[in-house]
């Protein structure tokens, strides 16, 4: 019964800080990081202001779920790749996670990531988020029998790819898509990149 409870209570927190992130995504989407406090996210997703600190130390906070969901995807698409060359496979990957079946959670993303330049804990929490995906990636490269230095190379840039490409969208919306932007990046950083093949 104890281990039914704390499931129940975990999955309990886990929909309140999905709620919590959803909310604060839209609101950061609509108005800007700037213009929204933790007291307008608290009340959209339907809690307390306590509640919210209970959860993220601030505003920013509240959308690394969100960001963190993505880099899962990300990650567990990656590690089904077939035995293929990577340099061949990587690309599908990423047109496949940023594809334009994901139109509404590209535009909310859209809206999110342009408070990174102006606000330092935004940018804090994206590239943490960056960080850790980099991580995870260089250990599934490692589980295919990728060597550490080339496993880092290959997490980097395939990491950065996804970063640069959905920031340059950020910053040129009427420009090519994330996807577009984000498989030339990849392109262009893997050139001579050992470990692909």
């Amino acid at each position: 019964m104890t281990v039914e409870t704390t499931t129940l209570t975990e999955r309990r927190k886990a929909a309140t800080e999905r709620d919590i992130a959803a909310s604060a995504a839209a609101l950061f989407a609509e108005q800007g990081v700037a213009g929204v406090t933790a007291e307008q996210i608290a009340a959209r997703a339907g809690i307390s202001v306590r509640t919210f600190y209970r959860y993220f130390a601030r505003k920013e906070d509240a959308i690394a779920p969100i960001l963190s969901f993505g880099a899962q995807r990300w990650q567990e698409a990656f590690a089904q790749v077939g035995e293929r060359s990577l340099r061949e496979q990587i690309p599908g990957v990423i047109r496949a996670q940023l594809a334009e079946g994901d139109g509404l959670e590209l535009e909310t993303m859209l809206g999110v990531l342009r408070g990174l330049d102006d606000d330092a804990a935004m940018r804090d929490v994206w590239l943490r988020v960056n960080d850790d995906s980099e991580r995870r990636l260089r250990e599934i490269l490692q589980e295919r029998g990728v060597a550490g230095w080339e496993a880092r190379l290959i997490a980097a840039v395939a990491t950065d790819a996804i970063r640069v490409g959905l920031e340059q969208w950020t910053a040129d919306p009427d420009g090519p898509r994330p996807a577009v932007r984000a498989v030339d990046a990849f392109l262009v950083m893997s050139q001579g990149l050992s470990g692909l093949d």
